[in-house]
């Protein structure tokens, strides 16, 4: 089994739909797998799952697995919107230019894939726990749950600490940073955020104000 085809699998064990299309996206964009599927999750999974759903959204506007907006990608406007393969890809090359575009900074590509703009807070997502989350905040919630094994996102509240990471993204990362390396430079913030015992320490909640 080849790297992409280990990561696709690893992804699907963790509850991820179309894990296969995705695992691909990534490798060919130099993302981690796991923070692309986290956003498949947050467009079309919800906060109770990491599986993404290839639907029609928004009021008609938005478009596959990743919600491509029809209002402002005309690829949107095609039929390669409803194939998850090409939706994948699309999404992650997006979200490829918005790293680079903000020096690697995950949580300022986030926002900006989600609402235009780095520092913007981005459509709001209330959890099972009753803690209510920014966009990039919430796509990072359902990457710690991916990264670190999968299984509902819902049940792994902020203030648990999680179990060792189960997710190995080293083979991927290393094949994509071969291939491009503008990749390391959001890798260490990445695994960092997935090995920190509470990664959402310190975030001010709307429903805590």
């Amino acid at each position: 089994m080849n790297t992409i085809s280990s990561a696709g699998a690893t992804l699907a064990s963790h509850g991820v739909a179309f894990a296969p299309q995705i695992a691909q996206a990534a490798a060919r964009h130099g993302l981690d797998p796991a923070l692309l599927a986290a956003v498949a999750a947050q467009e079309t999974g919800g906060p109770g799952s990491n599986a993404g759903s290839n639907e029609v959204g928004d009021g008609g506007h938005g478009h596959g697995v990743f919600q491509i907006d029809d209002r402002w990608h005309a690829f949107a406007k095609t039929a390669a919107a409803m194939d998850p393969s090409k939706n994948a890809d699309y999404a992650a090359g997006m979200l490829r230019g918005l790293l680079d575009r903000y020096g690697g900074d995950v949580h300022k590509a986030l926002s900006a894939y989600n609402a235009g703009s780095p520092n913007a807070q981005g459509t709001a997502t209330r959890w099972g726990d009753g803690k209510t989350l920014g966009y990039a905040d919430s796509v990072l919630r359902h990457y710690r749950s991916i990264a670190n094994g999968g299984g509902a996102a819902s049940s792994c509240p902020p203030s648990a600490a999680p179990a060792a990471p189960s997710f190995n993204l080293a083979p991927l990362l290393d094949e994509a940073v071969a291939e491009r390396g503008t990749v390391a430079h959001n890798v260490n913030a990445l695994r960092a955020f997935r090995d920190a015992p509470d990664p959402f320490s310190g975030i001010i909640y709307s429903d805590d104000t």
